[in-house]
């Protein structure tokens, strides 16, 4: 497996990013993937109970359709909390789309970010629909990439290339998120396009296993919101032998999942305000749900987070988390490791002694730079 920190189409994909005027900035809003193959696609979307206009029409659409060719984003307005209204929008936004890249409207999966409560201006990403097409190229997900930032200081992208029966196979993945991230999913959009020949089954089974170690064991702030979606498509453009199960979809997961792994620590790294990058490390877990939940309790701790940004290795906050996981764990069973505070990274070990399970959760600390840019954001 190689692996590079920059986002390089695989075949058979064009992408393109434009600004159609959603951001009062003028910063680019529109984001347009496309595969010229029709391609296999599989998603994983929050479990908030408030979804957005978008996710339910991606929903219908995967329920709809076999194979997809059009990922359309924007980014300035979330579409959520707009009633029959917003799913009006997302709907017609995928039609208009379909109609310029003449495919099917079940075809073109929709995606939105950013304020919440207010109406999607259709009209504007109608008018930036033609320059978003005509602009498509292999090399136009670096602009893909910044049209769907709100509040993110940085780009997350990455690319890897692996081999199926001695073929090469490439998968590239481009994500947003810096704050509203919480498990089930962590709050962000994730694209990710492969030009793998990989059977349904196959490609849903590799996607949730990715997420659960990756998207599903991030947090910071605990705050889950309303448009989480990582999406995947697959073209078959490598022409390798299908991928179904063995040692090709070990292989082939292996590399998902190190690609969301990757993305994940980024979103947390970009965390609003954040200064500190927290590893926590639950072992001796009695199994692995019992692990993770653990370390969720402890990366969600605002007590445990801002001690982190005070560089106060206060013990008793860790404790008091792990208690309140919703298991019982004795005092006299829990042993605690913690890392210098000094530097940008941290790392907490948390021993449960009680088996062998454990589980890997990554975090930040809360700064009052987290609530100075959350509570301006409107």
């Amino acid at each position: 497996m190689k692996k590079i920190l920059k986002a390089i189409l695989p075949g058979g994909f064009k992408a393109n990013g434009i600004s159609c005027g959603l951001k009062k900035s003028g910063k680019p809003d529109l984001a347009l993937i496309y595969s010229q193959f029709p391609a296999l696609a599989s998603a994983k979307f929050t479990t908030n109970s408030i979804l957005a206009a978008p996710l339910i029409v991606c929903k219908e659409h995967l329920k709809l359709a076999k194979r997809f060719q059009a990922v359309l984003v924007n980014s300035g307005n979330a579409n959520c909390f707009t009633g029959k209204s917003g799913i009006k929008d997302a709907k017609i936004s995928a039609s208009y789309l379909a109609q310029e890249l003449k495919i099917a409207k079940n075809s073109v999966l929709v995606n939105s970010t950013g304020i919440i409560g207010k109406r999607l201006d259709v009209a504007k990403i109608k008018q930036g629909l033609r320059k978003l097409v005509l602009g498509l190229s292999s090399s136009g997900i670096h602009k893909a990439k910044m049209a769907i930032m709100t509040t993110d200081t940085f780009a997350k992208e990455i690319s890897l290339s692996l081999k199926i029966k001695g073929k090469p196979v490439q998968i590239c993945g481009i994500a947003k998120g810096a704050g509203m991230i919480a498990p089930n999913m962590a709050t962000m959009l994730c694209f990710i396009m492969t030009d793998a020949a990989i059977t349904q089954g196959a490609l849903d089974k590799s996607l949730g296993a990715a997420v659960d170690k990756s998207f599903n064991c991030i947090s910071v702030d605990g705050c889950m919101s309303t448009n989480d979606t990582v999406l995947v498509l697959a073209n078959a453009a490598a022409g390798n032998k299908v991928i179904s199960n063995g040692a090709d979809l070990r292989n082939f997961s292996q590399g998902l999942e190190s690609l969301c792994l990757d993305l994940a620590k980024m979103v947390v790294a970009d965390a609003e305000g954040a200064t500190k990058f927290i590893q926590i490390d639950v072992i001796q877990a009695k199994h692995i749900q019992e692990a993770k939940k653990v370390a969720l309790s402890i990366a969600n701790s605002v007590l445990f987070k801002t001690a982190v940004f005070g560089q106060n290795p206060n013990f008793g906050r860790v404790a008091a988390a792990v208690g309140a996981s919703g298991f019982k764990i004795k005092a006299e069973q829990l042993k605690i490791k913690l890392g210098s505070l000094k530097g940008k990274q941290v790392k907490l070990t948390v021993s449960l002694s009680r088996g062998k399970a454990k589980c890997t959760v990554y975090t930040s600390d809360l700064t009052p730079e987290y609530i100075k840019i959350n509570a301006q954001y409107n």
